[in-house]
């Protein structure tokens, strides 16, 4: 089969002003016929991508290092996965597993199994998105538990269901004006080293003495955590606060759930975040980078816990789509072939190294932070940790005009987060940060 992303090299090249005349005129018909409530963070419409390169209609190469915010963790238009996909779409595209199953349903399910953390027994469940993810992990917990209460921390995001947006911390754009929202979700303090200052075991006991005081742990199913908040900032907790909040579930019998749906699938340079925290959680939550672009998630956990629903009590018409879980089959057997793991480590050295001798330069880079090919800086008041919420347009404009894609972040908006494929060259990845330095010059 035949690419036409094949042609598309690896490299910055502007042609036209960004956005170019044909993408103007392309976003005055999506004025017309697209919802205002669909966001567009910049007028600017692509016609293929391939590897770290996104291609506009006008025919500028742009570095991508937001990666569809985290889904094209292998890059664009993966040629092996495509192929896998392609195959399995010309065999046939849907039969709905829960009547008609089929083997590579089958198959991802035992590969979500041997690579989430734990040893024990695992089953899992396939869905269509990160938020339709959580969601079921939150109903397999109550189910099992026969409790009702979900337990976040602070600073989190969930997804934009009723559910998941109850569970958000940052109300806009997500959850403005669109309650009343589901009720027995409880928010809880989180660990934010820049700015609480406090230890992993100051901040786990914070956010115990919280959840033990106003939720009360007899009624809670679950505690569903980021183990690298994404929407919140990319915000790494301190050394030992994850593996206490965990202990106190497992002491108080509430399940421990692990959202990795930004961080999962070798983001960090792991199969899954919680590894570099040393947990071993309940249930996992999988989408985004599991699918290379094609649409899917999961929820693998404990098989007494994701047995505990009854018969018909799980699924739906698309989860587990034929052409997604050949497409996520293939991205696991690609990240043992081509060492994907230790490319995400390269990009972490290489982005987060170039970042901090930019913080060198910039006395507001309060921070840079991050594992593997997930990284940030926030920018903070120099010597203060006070957010300046500014600058994050405005480099974020100004990097696209030079063809580089830059997405934010942050409570706050004070942040700029790198998602880039793990394929991204050190040399795309050095003309990036150089860029970057040019707009806080310009600034």
């Amino acid at each position: 089969m035949n690419s036409v992303a094949t042609d598309v090299t690896q490299e910055r090249l502007v042609v036209t002003e960004i956005p170019g005349p044909k993408s103007l005129a392309l976003h005055e018909r999506r004025k017309n016929a697209v919802s205002a409530g669909v966001g567009a963070t910049f007028p600017v419409y692509i016609e293929r991508a391939k590897g770290a390169i996104l291609v506009d209609v006008d025919g500028n190469h742009i570095v991508d290092l937001g990666g569809g915010i985290g889904v094209n963790t292998i890059g664009h238009s993966d040629d092996a996965v495509v192929e896998a996909a392609f195959e399995q779409a010309q065999r046939f595209t849907h039969t709905l597993f829960t009547v008609t199953g089929y083997e590579s349903y089958v198959r991802l399910c035992e590969l979500l199994a041997q690579h989430t953390p734990g040893t024990f027994a695992k089953k899992s469940v396939l869905l269509n998105s990160g938020a339709e993810a959580v969601e079921n992990a939150v109903k397999i917990a109550r189910k099992f538990t026969g409790r009702p209460g979900v337990a976040v921390i602070d600073h989190g995001y969930h997804g934009r269901t009723n559910l998941t947006m109850s569970m958000n911390f940052k109300a806009m754009p997500y959850n403005l004006g669109f309650g009343p929202f589901a009720g027995d979700v409880h928010h809880a303090p989180n660990s934010y080293p820049l700015h609480d200052k406090l230890s992993g075991a100051e901040a786990a006991a914070r956010t115990i003495s919280w959840l033990d005081k106003r939720a009360g742990a007899t009624d809670l199913a679950c505690l569903v955590v980021e183990p690298i908040q994404g929407e919140g900032g990319f915000i790494v907790p301190a050394d030992g606060y994850l593996p206490a909040l965990q202990k106190w579930c497992n002491d108080n019998g509430i399940v421990y759930v692990s959202d990795e749906v930004q961080s999962g699938i070798m983001r960090t340079g792991a199969y899954y975040a919680s590894e570099h925290f040393g947990l071993v959680p309940d249930l996992v939550t999988t989408a985004k980078g599991v699918g290379g672009g094609f649409v899917i998630a999961a929820v693998t956990g404990r098989a007494e816990i994701m047995d505990a629903s009854h018969v018909g009590g799980l699924g739906g018409t698309f989860g587990g789509n034929p052409m997604s879980a050949a497409a996520a089959v293939q991205i696991f057997e690609e990240i043992e072939k081509r060492d994907l793991l230790g490319e995400a480590q390269r990009v972490g050295r290489v982005l987060g190294g170039a970042l901090r001798e930019l913080q060198k330069k910039h006395n507001v880079i309060g921070e840079v932070r991050g594992i593997g090919a997930m990284q940030a800086i926030e920018f903070t008041e120099p010597g203060t940790d006070t957010p300046i919420s500014d600058i994050v347009p405005f480099i974020s404009a100004y990097a696209m005009k030079k063809g580089l894609l830059l997405l934010s972040a942050g409570t706050y908006g004070n942040v700029l987060r790198f998602l880039p494929a793990v394929v991204t060259s050190d040399e795309l990845l050095l003309d990036a940060v150089a860029i970057i330095d040019e707009a806080l010059s310009a600034r």
